[in-house]
């Protein structure tokens, strides 16, 4: 008697589905997963959820002048919606869309950065104490950006040569930074805390970190060793979204966002201070300092020095560095 076995056809994952298995692919970050996934959904439901196969550049080119006019989104946002449905026809459906000259562009405001003073740097770190101080100190100290380092790793931080390594950043790329001397005795006695809490994680069952670009299979080992854990890591063990994998992850970046805020109010500050106000900050004193804009560029991880020249500006006092007639009486 012969079995007879059903042709059973396999189903296509569901889009989004698609679409996160391609960004993992592409090893992007959990947070531009999130953000391109929201702005699928959202081009979806506009035109009540027609697929996108349905629909080409005409949709994408009316969705994203809906949000300049009607939804009044900055150009950031507006860019951020147009690379995630350009990366969804391009990268998951195979699609090539012509160039998008029918936008209406949102308008991208020319603003300078805010930058505190070394008096109000100092009256924000005096309002902070144990690992977010040290965050903040970091911040300003280095000119990293706020996951650039809450994303170190132990072995990213050289206490012989006085250097952090960051690894990719912006445009995954990677940099080195100064480690402020300053600073060293304190983050030495912080790892040492941090490396007693890593192994009695290890003891319990625990211990395991994230590692980027599937270096977990090629080094099954790697992610419990001391040197892959991060330098801040979160107090509570978490589950990962994505692996379901259950294991401690670093600091979330709201929670220092939160504490600069509360501090540069309790300061008595009037400008918006915020992380990045630090690494605007170190810039802005480095090139007061006398440094090469050019070093400062490379500190700061800027693949055009035009971005990093904006610091110049700030520099100059009152109108363009010139004093008031009124000043002269």
């Amino acid at each position: 008697m012969q079995s007879v076995v059903a042709n059973i056809p396999v189903q296509e994952p569901k889009l989004l589905d698609q679409v996160r298995g391609k960004i993992r692919l592409k090893h992007y970050s959990i947070r531009t997963e999130q953000a391109y996934t929201d702005w699928i959904k959202r081009f979806i439901l506009h035109f009540g959820k027609r697929h996108p196969r349905e629909m080409g550049a005409a949709e994408v080119e009316q969705f994203l002048t809906y949000l300049a006019v009607q939804g009044k989104v900055s150009a950031s946002t507006q860019n951020q919606a147009k690379s995630a449905l350009l990366f969804l026809y391009k990268e998951v459906l195979a699609v090539e869309l012509p160039w998008l000259d029918n936008v209406e562009q949102a308008k991208n405001p020319k603003r300078l950065p805010v930058v505190l003073n070394r008096d109000e740097i100092q009256a924000v770190l005096s309002r902070l104490d144990g690992t977010q101080w040290l965050i903040a100190s970091l911040l300003y100290g280095t000119g990293m950006r706020i996951m650039e380092c809450l994303r170190l790793r132990v072995q990213n931080i050289d206490f012989k040569r006085r250097e952090i390594l960051i690894r990719d950043g912006k445009g995954f790329k990677d940099r080195v930074t100064m480690l402020p001397v300053t600073l060293s005795a304190t983050l030495q006695a912080h790892l040492a805390k941090v490396q007693a809490l890593h192994e009695s994680d290890l003891t319990q069952g625990f211990g395991s970190v994230y590692l980027p670009y599937a270096l977990e299979r090629k080094y099954p080992n790697a992610a419990k060793e001391w040197s892959w854990q991060y330098v801040f890591p979160a107090a509570k063990i978490s589950t990962d979204p994505r692996t379901q994998a259950v294991r401690r992850h670093h600091v979330q970046e709201q929670a220092i966002q939160r504490a600069v805020k509360q501090a540069a109010r309790d300061a008595g500050l009037t400008k918006a201070a915020t992380p990045h106000t630090f690494r605007h900050s170190f810039a802005t004193h480095l090139l007061e300092g006398g440094y090469d804009i050019r070093t400062v560029q490379e500190l700061l991880g800027h693949a055009d020095v035009s971005t990093t020249m904006i610091y110049t500006h700030v520099l100059n006092k009152g109108g363009k560095g010139v004093a008031s007639p009124l000043d002269q009486l």
